[in-house]
């Protein structure tokens, strides 16, 4: 086996998270080479904390918690994008941080993904909605059912968007669609 082959076919730990301020999601999926299959998934519940600042604690503690427990190999986390309310994007970006500031503690390389990217990589369709990404997740890793909260297959979205294009150079203008998807992604299409 060549020292090339040997590293693809390393298995390693990805930690996906959805970053929120009521509700943050995660996802952590075992891969090796091509393969992949599903550790752990679930969300941490904010809305109780009464302050923002606590919040941001609680955020800190949990993601620094998973972390030790399942130590993984790198983060991904969805990059929060522009609403019309300044200040709630303001806040989910201070989320994203001390989220990013756990894993960095920890020397955990950071990897951000647009939700159109996710939504791409999961589902082919970078306009899905968060049900349809669920339903392909749940095909994808034969879970017998969807969680209530959404959170958390957004997050599972998010590791298996990374474990998608770990390793690959990122190109503009290339063009979208079922075909360069196809193309991209030969190990996914059913025959």
């Amino acid at each position: 086996m060549s020292k090339a082959s040997e590293k693809q076919a390393k298995e390693k730990i990805i930690l996906g998270i959805d970053p929120g301020t009521t509700v943050m999601g995660y996802g952590l999926i075992l891969t090796e080479g091509k393969s992949y299959k599903l550790l752990q998934y679930g969300v941490i519940h904010l809305r109780k904390y009464e302050t923002h600042e606590l919040k941001l604690k609680k955020i800190f503690e949990r993601i620094t918690g998973i972390i030790d427990e399942y130590l993984p190999d790198s983060v991904a986390l969805e990059a929060p994008f522009y609403g019309a309310n300044v200040q709630s994007m303001l806040k989910l970006g201070r989320a994203q941080g001390v989220a990013m500031a756990a894993a960095l503690a920890r020397e955990i390389p950071i990897t951000e993904y647009s939700p159109k990217k996710v939504k791409q990589s999961v589902t082919g369709n970078g306009n899905a909605s968060k049900e349809q990404v669920a339903a392909m997740l749940q095909t994808l890793f034969k879970l017998t059912e969807i969680p209530k909260l959404l959170d958390a297959t957004d997050a599972l979205a998010v590791a298996l968007c990374h474990h998608f294009h770990e390793g690959r150079v990122q190109t503009r203008g290339r063009s979208a669609g079922w075909k360069s998807f196809i193309e991209e992604n030969p190990d996914r299409v059913k025959k």
